[in-house]
């Protein structure tokens, strides 16, 4: 197989992976949630995920500050080291782990539990019967989708349907705030998308 004849084969296994990504309830209830509690109560998000889960998370968490919902990325294994103290009250947490069993994220549900006991967590994982499935308030999962890499261990598709569920929440949160392209320019300063926004909201 030539290099086109494996990039047509890739597109079509992640776009197919994509498209059978489950539509539950579960992403009103995010959205309502992340809503309650960052621009009602004065909160904010925040992501965390380990290895390739953990850039997704970051990514995550910089779209949803970029577009007017406060969001911060922590990392696990230094929220043992002191960075749990970032947490607050009102805050609401978004943790990605494709098995559901990550060692780090599981312990990082009971760090943040024992810090405050009533903090929701969202979770987007790709095994409903794991151990992080079960400990989250609501759960978004991915499709059962095997990896594109030939090993079939390099998170490849399943990382893709991660960013997309991010972006399913962050277009539903931006469209639950009544978000703008005024609300954007304040917020997107410098380069082309600073300058695309502040043109936008001229022509308004």
């Amino acid at each position: 197989m030539d290099v086109k004849e494996s990039m047509r084969a890739i597109l079509r296994a992640e776009s197919e992976a994509i498209l059978a990504i489950p539509v539950s309830d579960g992403y009103q209830r995010a959205v309502d949630a992340i809503v309650e509690r960052v621009h009602r109560r004065g909160g904010k998000l925040v992501t965390a995920g380990m290895g390739k889960a953990g850039q997704i998370a970051m990514n995550i968490a910089t779209t949803f500050s970029s577009t007017g919902t406060p969001a911060v990325n922590l990392h696990p294994s230094e929220a043992q080291h002191g960075d749990l103290g970032v947490l607050q009250p009102d805050d609401i947490v978004l943790l990605i782990s494709n098995s559901g069993k990550t060692r780090e994220i599981i312990e990082l549900v009971e760090l943040l539990h024992g810090l405050y006991a009533d903090i929701p967590v969202i979770v987007i994982t790709g095994v409903p019967d794991s151990p992080l499935a079960r400990a989250a308030d609501i759960t978004l999962f991915t499709a059962p989708a095997p990896e594109v890499c030939p090993l079939g261990l390099t998170p490849t598709t399943s990382t893709t349907m991660m960013t997309v569920i991010g972006d399913v929440l962050v277009v539903n949160v931006m469209q639950a705030i009544g978000f703008t392209v005024a609300d954007y320019a304040k917020r997107h300063h410098g380069g082309y998308l600073g300058a695309a926004a502040r043109a936008k909201k001229e022509e308004k």
